[in-house]
């Protein structure tokens, strides 16, 4: 079996709206002298996703409704990041001073609907305008600005992967990660939110075991398991590494969506 690898991809430019991953993505390959093979997986993280959609938001624009004001009080929140939570959910699951969890637009559980503050806007002098009067900043205040998930990320992971098959010869995937808490354990993990051309679960009840035992329950959740490793690759804070180049994947590429990983609500015993 060929090893897993993952390789982090150098020198992404900061990415702005209208950029063109795909370019960007296979230009950066192209300078570090990495070709893509076939069956190769690109695992991008959310935010330059984002960032390339436009998904930018200054709170400043933002008119919070009285349910965001009274929610923002007990949680103890900005209330119009409290009203683009409540815009981005469509249910509120639980909250209390500091923790708001809810179920994204998307289908999944997380907090504060996976709006990011961290790393969202340069902080260069001069470049900040208020929405209201106009009047230009001296040093950009990064708490105005957040960052929304991709509005659709399996189709986002479509394109940017139809682009790069139409320039290269081969059949790749494509997947784009998050991170997300999870129920019962401290930490954030990598958690894919949108992919295109990989397996987002592999169902092996029916294989055998090691002893010949028929399993019965094992369903894995392979992309979740590749983005929690890509993001090990990525890191949180000052990285700069927002794309990876997993080689070695030891399943079939095949078609699947995200909301394959997502568990119905009513098999939900944490509710």
């Amino acid at each position: 079996m060929q090893p897993l690898t993952l390789i982090p991809v150098p020198d992404i430019p900061l990415i702005r709206q209208g950029d063109n991953l795909a370019d960007i993505v296979l230009n950066s390959l192209k300078d570090d002298n990495l070709d893509l093979k076939d069956n190769d997986i690109l695992v991008l993280t959310s935010k330059i996703v984002s960032k390339a959609e436009g998904r930018l938001v200054d709170l400043r624009t933002i008119e919070p409704g009285s349910r965001a004001l009274e929610l923002a009080e007990q949680i103890e929140k900005d209330p119009r990041l409290v009203e683009l939570i409540l815009r981005e959910s469509s249910e509120i699951l639980r909250f209390r001073p500091g923790a708001f969890i809810v179920r994204h637009n998307l289908g999944f559980v997380c907090a504060n609907a996976g709006i990011d503050h961290s790393n969202v806007v340069e902080t260069d002098p001069g470049n900040d305008r208020d929405p209201k009067s106009g009047s230009q900043s001296t040093i950009i205040d990064p708490n105005n600005w957040v960052l929304l998930l991709p509005k659709d990320p399996d189709k986002s992971a479509a394109e940017i992967r139809t682009q790069i098959e139409q320039k290269i010869s081969q059949k790749i995937g494509l997947m784009i990660i998050d991170s997300h808490g999870r129920p019962w354990r401290l930490g954030t993990v990598g958690t894919c939110v949108g992919l295109s051309g990989i397996p987002a679960i592999i169902d092996e009840r029916g294989w055998k075991d090691l002893f010949g035992n028929t399993l019965q329950v094992t369903v894995v959740g392979v992309a979740d398991e590749l983005a929690a490793a890509g993001s090990i690759v990525m890191g949180q804070a000052a990285e700069a590494t927002p794309v990876v180049l997993v080689r070695g994947f030891p399943y079939p590429l095949a078609n699947a969506t995200m909301k394959d990983l997502l568990r119905p609500p009513e098999q939900d015993l944490f509710q």
